[in-house]
């Protein structure tokens, strides 16, 4: 269904009568989003709203994704659920005014903000890089902005985790997703910078024997006003994340390890490499 369309939610939401809403889609174009605020309000604020309102009204539950970028990125301790958001910029405005519409219009949710997501599919960090590293002899990569990289797999496995302990309760699905409703903080354990995750890559990359343009001695680590780009970032994106593991008894992964098994699966597609030796 096409979320800049309400009716058409509407209308699917009812046809499908669903028990469980499971929300993974979002406008995520983060600069292009201060250009285009009304498709990116659409799409992250009120399409949730609506999906939030077709679940109460069908008793259903709904799990919905959203960001660390609700933060402005000033404190200096990881930021826990109860912390006032703060946005800097227009995604991040987006994602918080629809957690506030999925709070007052549905009694059982819950909103997950995740961080630095990445995987060996789509468009994201890890990709890129990929990329970039095999083309340019040097780049430069901001080292001033602090989170944790969480890899799509980890969020996936985590969310089925929840909804197993949901399953599993003497509880209804709906009458569980209620009683625990509330927003939760999902992302890999510890914490690095732009430039300390494009530096493990790399080292990944060497390793293998991958054909780079890129050393380590040319991947600059600079400060994000050199910088520059159309959406400010949170300096801090750290994600206190005590309240999921201590409700749902979960363990998390150490955010290399994510990686690692992220940068193994694209090794695996890559050509074969090359022998350095010869």
């Amino acid at each position: 269904m096409d979320l800049e369309r309400p009716q058409q939610v509407r209308e699917f939401i009812r046809s499908v009568q669903p028990q469980l809403i499971v929300n993974t889609a979002a406008y995520t174009a983060v600069d292009h989003a201060e250009s285009d605020p009304a498709t990116t309000l659409r799409v992250n604020t009120e399409a949730p709203g609506i999906l939030a309102e077709e679940a109460h009204r069908l008793s259903a539950a709904l799990i919905h994704y959203s960001t660390d970028y609700v933060f402005d990125g000033t404190q200096t301790a990881p930021y826990d659920e109860n912390d006032s958001p703060q946005p800097i910029n227009v995604y991040g405005r987006s994602k918080q005014l629809g957690e506030h519409l999925i709070s007052s219009r549905c009694q059982a949710y819950w909103i997950v903000r995740c961080s630095w997501i990445y995987s060996p599919h789509g468009r994201n960090f890890l990709r890129t890089f990929w990329q970039l590293a095999q083309e340019r002899e040097h780049l430069n990569v901001v080292d001033d902005q602090i989170g944790a990289p969480t890899s799509a797999r980890f969020i996936v496995a985590a969310t089925s985790h929840m909804i197993g302990k949901a399953m599993q309760s003497p509880m209804a699905l709906y009458d569980y997703i209620r009683q625990t409703s509330g927003i939760y903080h999902m992302t890999a354990g510890g914490q690095t910078s732009w430039h300390g995750m494009a530096t493990h890559i790399l080292q990944h990359m060497e390793q293998a024997g991958m054909p780079l343009k890129l050393t380590q001695k040319n991947l600059i680590a600079i400060a994000s006003e050199n910088f520059p780009t159309s959406a400010q970032r949170p300096l801090n994106s750290r994600l206190n994340i005590e309240k999921l593991k201590r409700i749902f008894q979960l363990d998390i992964p150490e955010w290399r390890d994510e990686l690692d098994a992220c940068i193994s699966e694209l090794l695996q597609k890559s050509t074969r490499p090359v022998n350095r030796d010869n």
